[in-house]
């Protein structure tokens, strides 16, 4: 199990003589994070992906954090036990609050299924520029998708603590958006995150 984090009293924030109007007038556009929340097999992880190629293509700065990725260098020591699961979603948070702060537009797609992580997860990077996107594609349509055979072997038991089969998903109350990849094809679904982003003025247009 990781070791919960403890404060060291020694230590001082330094504050960066950069402020986040330099970076907005430099990039055109504010950091967030955008975290996409929802089953395995819900098209989180490809919409993600389509969202920071159509930004990009927009000459919009974007980054994704994929769980796997991270897995392999800045969350290596950690496993899979409820404990270990929260402390890789902190990890998270706070990372992605280090490329909000760099004006970066951060992407994840993890399950997070639970709201307490996710509402950490806010805390940490602070409300005004995080966003919540459920993808709330049916669990039966999951399922379908399931190439790797994962919800089978869940329900056969041979997987512990399986989001949506023996472990419960917890839906978002107040999501910034809902995407149903059941109803909305991939294209649909990046138009619908990049007018979010537009809307809420996350990307400077020039008329802004």
């Amino acid at each position: 199990m990781a070791a919960s984090p403890k404060p060291v009293d020694n230590l001082f924030w330094d504050a960066s003589q950069v402020s986040d109007t330099d970076r907005q007038d430099l990039l055109r556009q504010q950091g967030a994070v955008l975290w996409f929340t929802g089953l395995s097999g819900s098209g989180k992880s490809t919409i993600a992906r389509a969202v920071e190629m159509e930004l990009i293509r927009r000459r919009q700065l974007a980054y994704v954090l994929d769980g796997d990725n991270v897995r392999h260098g800045l969350n290596a020591g950690l496993g899979f036990s409820p404990e270990d699961r929260e402390e890789n979603l902190r990890r998270i948070s706070e990372t992605g609050k280090l490329f909000a702060d760099c004006g970066v537009l951060c992407i994840t797609a993890f399950i997070s299924p639970l709201r307490s992580a996710r509402q950490r997860a806010r805390d940490i990077v602070g409300a005004n520029r995080f966003f919540e996107i459920f993808v709330s594609t049916p669990l039966n349509v999951c399922e379908q998708r399931d190439v790797k055979g994962l919800y089978q072997r869940a329900r056969r038991g041979e997987v512990a603590e399986f989001t949506g089969i023996s472990a419960p998903y917890e839906a978002p109350e107040n999501p910034a958006l809902t995407l149903d990849t059941s109803q909305l094809d991939l294209a649909q679904s990046v138009d619908q995150v990049i007018q979010l982003l537009q809307t809420r003025r996350i990307l400077l247009l020039e008329d802004q």
